[in-house]
C-alpha cells in the first residue's frame, strides 16, 4: 500500500501539483510506485500553472476588496488578511418584541365521524331508523354551520361602516390604556391651524429674501436622525404631524388600512440592559400603537390620505381604497364613517379652512364636495377628468379655488363657485364629464377652469402652499414644478393671463411598483419662509424653498437603508420632520439632544 496523501490547511502549495496529477489517469496512479508519484509531485511548475496561480491571487484580492467571503472560499485559497467589519454599514431598526396575549383553552372540534356511534350489527330496525335520522340531522346541522361560516367570512372581507372604539381598532386590550394617555395629553388645547397671509414673505429686495432663506437653512442643517421605529406593519402611504409642540406625535397610514401612531420622543419601555452593540444600534425609539382603521386588512384598504381638522386637531380624517372616509376622535377614541362610494377608490381629501367642507378625489376622475354639516347623501359629485385624479388641494386663503392633478397629465385650477351653480336633471347631484365640459364651453363657465398646465407624463401630486399663492407639482417626467399665483389673478373673474412654472427641478420620481409615489409636501408653519419636503431615491429627505432652492439634504447612510418616500413636517416647530419607507419603518429628524451631542 502506498502512503495516503494528506493536505495541510494551506492548500495553495499543493494546488498546482494537483493540477499536474490530474493529467495522470486513475489506472496509471494505481500502477505507479511511490517514487514515481513523488517525481510527479515535485515536477517544476509550468508557465500555465504559474499564470493560473497569478490569476487566482488577483481574483482573491478583488473578491476580498468587495467583501465576498463565499466567493473567496470557493476559489480554494485562504484569505491573506482577515476582513474588517464595516462599522458604517446601516442596519434597519428592529421592532420590539410584543408580549403575546394568553389564549384561553377551548375544547377541540371533534370530527363528525368520531361523533357518530359505531353501528351495532344486531341493531333492530327501530334503532337503525333512529340512527339514520340522527345522522341526517347532524349532516343538516354541519351544512348549516358551513354556510354560516362562509357568510361570516364574506362579511369579514367587507368594509366596516359602523362606529368602532379603540378596543376594536387595536384588538389588544393592554395597548388601549397607553394610547388613551397620549390622546388625553394632546387634547387639552384645540390647536387650530394658523392662517397665513397671501403677502407673507414677499420682499421688495433680494437681500431681505436671502436673509430669510439663510436663517432657515441654518436651522434645518442641525437636523439628524434622533428616533427610528417600525411604526406600521406594511408600506407607508401617507403621514400627518400633530401640531402639539410638546410632543412629536406622528400619524402614518399604511398599505393595509392600518394607522400607526408614533410618539417618537417618548421614553421607551423598560427592558433588560443589552450589551450587544448591534442590538443597541437597531433598537426602536419612542412608543407606537397600531389601529386598524379600515377593513379588510389587505391592499384593498390602503390609507390614501390623512388630514387633521383645521379648526380642532382633536379630530383626524382618513381616506382609504376601501371606498370610505372615516374620522377618529382623539377625545373619545371613537371612529365613525363620514362618507362612502360604490367601488370607487378614494385617492385624496382636503378640507376648507373652516373645517366644515371637504373635497374628495377618486380613481375614476371625479371630485366630490361634502358638507360635513349635512347628510352624506347631499354630497355633489363632478367628473372633472377621464383619468384618475391623484390629489385635490384647497386654497387655504380663498377656498373657492381647488387644484387637481390627474393621470391625464394636466394640472388644473378650478373655480368651484361655477361648479356649485350646476343644476342636474330631477335634482341629481352627480354630474358626468359631458355635463362639466358643456359648462366649461358655455359663456357662464368660461372662468370655471382658471388655469391649466400640461405635463410630459402623469401628474402625481399638486398642492397649494399655506399662503394660497404658491403651487408645487410632482410628475412622472422626473420634474418638480413651481408656480407663483398673484392674488390679483384670483380676484379677477377670468382665466389667468399667464400660468407658467417659474422653476423646474430635476428630481428622480421613478418609484416603481414597490415604493409609494413621491409627493412634495408644504410645511404648514406660517411663521417661516415657505418650504416643502420630498423624499429622494438616494435615501435622503430633501427640503426646498418656494423658489426652488435646495435648503438641506438630510441623509444618514449609517442608519437609513431605504428611500424615504413619505414625508411630513411639524406645523409649528421648524426643526422637525418625519419620513417613512416601504417596510413601515419611520424616522424622526430633529436637532440632537445635548446629551447626544456631548456623547458624539
Amino acid at each position: 500500500m502506498y502512503p495516503k496523501l494528506s493536505f495541510t490547511n494551506d492548500e495553495s502549495d499543493v494546488l498546482p501539483s494537483l493540477h499536474v496529477l490530474s493529467r495522470v489517469t486513475f489506472k496509471q496512479h494505481n500502477n505507479c510506485d511511490h517514487n514515481a508519484l513523488t517525481t510527479i509531485l515535485t515536477m517544476p511548475k509550468t508557465a500555465y500553472e504559474l499564470e493560473r496561480e497569478a490569476n487566482i491571487a488577483r481574483n482573491r484580492a478583488l473578491l476580498e476588496q468587495l467583501e465576498l467571503k463565499e466567493a473567496v472560499a470557493a476559489l480554494g485559497m485562504p484569505s491573506k488578511t482577515k476582513p474588517q467589519k464595516n462599522k458604517n454599514t446601516a442596519k434597519p431598526v428592529q421592532p420590539a418584541k410584543r408580549v403575546k396575549r394568553e389564549v384561553a383553552d377551548t375544547p377541540r372540534r371533534q370530527s363528525a365521524r368520531l361523533r357518530l356511534t359505531a353501528v351495532d350489527p344486531n341493531e333492530t330496525p327501530y334503532k337503525k331508523r333512529k340512527r339514520e335520522q340522527e345522522q341526517e340531522a347532524l349532516r343538516r346541522k354541519q351544512e348549516q354551520e358551513r354556510l354560516e361560516e362562509e357568510e361570516r367570512s364574506r362579511e369579514a372581507k367587507k368594509p366596516r361602516h359602523q362606529e368602532l372604539d379603540l378596543m376594536t381598532l387595536t384588538d389588544e386590550d393592554h395597548l388601549t390604556s397607553g394610547i388613551r394617555e397620549v390622546f388625553e395629553a394632546v387634547t387639552h388645547e384645540a390647536h387650530p391651524r394658523r392662517a397665513a397671509s397671501s403677502d407673507a414673505f414677499v420682499f421688495d429686495s433680494d437681500k431681505k429674501e436671502d436673509t430669510e432663506v439663510t436663517a432657515l437653512r441654518e436651522r434645518l442643517q442641525n437636523l439628524k436622525v434622533v428616533a427610528r421605529a417600525k411604526v406600521t406593519e406594511n408600506r407607508v402611504y401617507c403621514a400627518a404631524y400633530h401640531p402639539e409642540k410638546t410632543k412629536d406625535l406622528i400619524f402614518f397610514g399604511d398599505k393595509h388600512g392600518q394607522l400607526g401612531i408614533w410618539d417618537a420622543r417618548a421614553p421607551p419601555n423598560e427592558s433588560e440592559d443589552d450589551e450587544d452593540e448591534d442590538a443597541a444600534a437597531t433598537k426602536e425609539g419612542g412608543k407606537y400603537w397600531r389601529l386598524q382603521m379600515h377593513w379588510p386588512a389587505t391592499s384593498k384598504s390602503s390609507l390614501s390620505c390623512i388630514k387633521f381638522d383645521p379648526t380642532n386637531s382633536h379630530s383626524l380624517y382618513t381616506s382609504s381604497y376601501d371606498c370610505t372616509i372615516r374620522t377618529l376622535s382623539l377625545g373619545s377614541g371613537i371612529s365613525r364613517e363620514l362618507f362612502s362610494t360604490d367601488n370607487i377608490l378614494i385617492s385624496s381629501i382636503d378640507l376648507t379652512p373652516s373645517g366644515n367642507e371637504m373635497w374628495i378625489s377618486d380613481a375614476s376622475g371625479g371630485v366630490t364636495h361634502l358638507d360635513l354639516r349635512q347628510d352624506k347623501s347631499k354630497a355633489r359629485s363632478y367628473q372633472l377628468s377621464a383619468d384618475k385624479i391623484g390629489s385635490v388641494s384647497v386654497n387655504q386663503v380663498n377656498s373657492s379655488f381647488i387644484l387637481t392633478a390627474s393621470n391625464s397629465r394636466v394640472l388644473k385650477i378650478w373655480d368651484v363657485r361655477k361648479l356649485a351653480g350646476m343644476k342636474g336633471k330631477a335634482g341629481a347631484l352627480d354630474f358626468d364629464l359631458e355635463a362639466v365640459e358643456s359648462l366649461i364651453a358655455s359663456p357662464a363657465g368660461k372662468s370655471c377652469v382658471r388655469a391649466e398646465w400640461p405635463h410630459n407624463k402623469s401628474v402625481s401630486s399638486a398642492y397649494w402652499d399655506p399662503r394660497g399663492r404658491g403651487v408645487v407639482s410632482t410628475s412622472y417626467d422626473d420634474t418638480i414644478r413651481l408656480w407663483d399665483v398673484s392674488p390679483k389673478s384670483l380676484a379677477r373673474d377670468a382665466p389667468f393671463p399667464n400660468f407658467k412654472p417659474f422653476s423646474r427641478i430635476r428630481h428622480n420620481c421613478q418609484t416603481g411598483k414597490w415604493l409609494t409615489i413621491l409627493r412634495a409636501q408644504w410645511s404648514l408653519n406660517p411663521d417661516v419662509y415657505p418650504h416643502f419636503t420630498i423624499g429622494d431615491m438616494d435615501h435622503s429627505l430633501d427640503i426646498f424653498t418656494c423658489k426652488g432652492d435646495l435648503l438641506v439634504k438630510l441623509a444618514d447612510k449609517t442608519r437609513i437603508t431605504a428611500a424615504q418616500a413619505v414625508t411630513c413636517s411639524h406645523p409649528s416647530v421648524v426643526e422637525r420632520a418625519a419620513s417613512g419607507n416601504a417596510s413601515g419603518r419611520c424616522v424622526l429628524w430633529a436637532p440632537a439632544d445635548e446629551e447626544e451631542e456631548e456623547a458624539d
